[in-house]
């Protein structure tokens, strides 16, 4: 039987945090954190490592409470001007074994009052890498349009990301697939809603739009040298 993993406590939690986003007011509400929040995201990652599994081994749902693929509710404040300690919303990525943390693709969920988002691809990959797959691009354009046009790929995601305004350096202006190779990141987006995450078959649209997105990923790891 499906198991629903959130509810409408998970999404309350953020709520709450949002107009209270301090130590004080989370320290009184940490049980709730973990019970509402962390607890449900860390079985939701749990049950969706089988199904990135069998597309490849290579991704690895990690469901530990530290160090897995679960981010921190604790915001980096060095570089901020938002001061506020915490996050509004919960996230996971799961990011290929061989080159763990960015910019290794990697399948990408955040969940919030406000929005309910899965992404797969690589954001703003360091110049090596994008130099990789744009040289894929080049080497396989094929290859490369069959994963970004297929049917189930299309009927879900949308490409996301800045471009460069003119063509990179060293690559042919009058490429047929100029366009791909002047984005800076290779990443595409899928929306769900409130409702959807909390219902029952939600790891079935969810897992089921990394599958859609799998010949995408396959490539993109590939490009970088990586096993898929």
């Amino acid at each position: 039987m499906p198991t629903r993993h959130f509810n409408g406590a998970f999404f309350e939690f953020f709520e709450e945090l949002a107009r209270n986003n301090n130590r004080e007011w989370f320290q009184r509400n940490k049980s709730r954190y973990e019970s509402e929040v962390r607890d449900p995201m860390l079985a939701f990652i749990a049950d969706l490592a089988p199904r990135l599994r069998a597309m490849s081994k290579y991704y690895v749902a990690d469901p530990r409470p530290s160090g897995g693929s679960m981010f921190r509710i604790y915001r980096n404040l060095r570089f901020s001007r938002d001061k506020t300690p915490y996050k509004t919303n919960a996230a996971a990525a799961v990011h290929h074994s061989g080159a763990p943390g960015w910019p290794s693709p990697a399948f990408y969920i955040s969940l919030s009052p406000k929005a309910v988002f899965g992404g797969v691809g690589m954001w703003h990959p360091d110049a090596d890498a994008v130099r990789k797959v744009r040289d894929a691009i080049v080497a396989r354009p094929a290859a490369w349009k069959r994963a970004l046009n297929g049917r189930q790929f299309t009927a879900r995601f949308e490409m996301m990301g800045e471009s460069l305004s003119r063509p990179p350096k060293g690559y042919d202006p009058n490429h047929q697939l100029i366009d791909d190779l002047k984005r800076k990141s290779y990443v595409a987006g899928v929306n769900f809603t409130r409702k959807d995450a909390c219902s029952p078959g939600f790891l079935d649209a969810y897992a089921g739009a990394c599958e859609a997105a799998a010949p995408f990923a396959r490539f993109l790891t590939e490009a970088v040298g990586l096993k898929w």
